[in-house]
């Protein structure tokens, strides 16, 4: 089993998430420095943290470190030239969402993975949850009859002081609103369980906070199997939660969580007449792993010891950001959008807005 060098790219509250999987994985990575623009803070983590060298700028950690990992936890508007710099210097990428800003973003990303053989994988540890696993597993086996109804809402409250920090509530440097940086994990995990979309309509809207991009949306997805979704992303609910059900044939499935889950936090609720055999077959589940940021280190360091594609990127981290695109889209268009519609030429191929984000 190989051993690699990692850094940490960006030191904010995200951080401790990092360190607590590098700490997980301690046996196979070797943390060997940090990168923030704030030298106090990067030196407080490094400091607490037992990280020997710090940094205030990430081109001169990576040719000086020349690591085989970086995790990059900026604003979202760093993710993009820093994730390029990272693949040129030879490092595998594992980013915090979103990944980056656009479509035409991620192609560059696609073109650059091409050109190093490096990989980028994006943050979505909720797919990587016993829970999620055992579903995939039964739903696979058709046990659950074919999807039909979802609902997906993440109903969440952030305040002014979140948003008074000077790189949010903006397109240019958050890229969106709760589409973009809150339900995306939610929406994500949705559109893995249940195959490609074929179409959204959607509104957003900033009811009220003071910011630029939305502070709620809602949608409607078709999905290719002819399954229907629902979807609210909230900026605004004092009652917080993460809420995903699943409606099949034979059963609901659902999660209620907030930030991460474990197997208590979901259930199966099956038609009476395949009730046994149903709820037998949840209750197989063979262990108890939240969907967390060392379950997902653990996937992207087994790719990188078999040198191949790592989960959720390419094409499979490639959907959620044409989705969110695409319910952008259809918000300020008042029209539906049909999934690969979003091509170059299109102004929400280069930005989230339909417009250049340069503000």
């Amino acid at each position: 089993m190989s051993r690699y060098r990692v850094a940490l790219i960006g030191t904010g509250g995200i951080v401790v998430s990092h360190l607590e999987a590098i700490a997980a994985h301690s046996d196979r990575l070797e943390l060997v420095a940090a990168v923030d623009q704030n030298a106090a803070r990067v030196e407080a983590v490094c400091a607490q943290a037992g990280i020997p060298r710090a940094y205030t700028d990430a081109e001169v950690m990576l040719a000086a470190e020349r690591p085989d990992l970086v995790h990059i936890l900026t604003p979202p508007a760093t993710h993009f030239p820093l994730t390029l710099a990272a693949l040129d210097a030879g490092a595998w990428v594992w980013c915090e969402k979103p990944l980056c800003r656009s479509l035409a973003e991620f192609d560059q990303i696609d073109a650059a993975e091409q050109r190093t053989g490096r990989y980028v994988s994006t943050v979505f540890q909720w797919r990587f949850g016993s829970a999620v696993e055992h579903l995939r597993k039964l739903a696979g086996e058709h046990l659950l009859g074919r999807p039909l109804v979802a609902v997906c809402q993440t109903l969440w409250h952030r305040d002014a002081a979140y948003y008074a920090v000077p790189w949010r509530g903006k397109f240019a440097t958050e890229t969106g609103g709760p589409t973009a940086t809150l339900g995306i994990h939610l929406m994500d995990l949705l559109l893995w369980l249940w195959g490609e979309w074929e179409e959204v309509q959607a509104t957003v809207a900033t009811l009220d906070r003071p910011i630029q991009v939305e502070d709620v949306s809602m949608a409607l997805v078709r999905f290719e199997s002819g399954a229907l979704g629902s979807i609210v992303n909230s900026a605004l609910s004092p009652r917080q939660e993460s809420y995903l059900r699943l409606d099949y044939q034979q059963a609901t499935v659902e999660v209620q969580a907030l930030y991460r889950y474990t197997n208590a936090n979901w259930r199966l609720t099956p038609l009476a007449s395949v009730e046994e055999a149903l709820t037998s077959a949840w209750r197989t589940i063979p262990c108890d792993r939240m969907g967390s940021h060392e379950a997902q280190l653990g996937a992207l360091l087994d790719a990188m010891e078999r040198n191949e594609r790592p989960p959720v990127s390419g094409l499979e981290a490639r959907r959620i950001l044409e989705f969110i695109a695409s319910l952008y889209k259809s918000a300020w268009s008042g029209q539906p959008v049909q999934r690969g519609s979003i091509a170059p030429g299109d102004p929400f191929y280069a930005s989230m807005r339909g417009e250049p984000d340069d503000d």
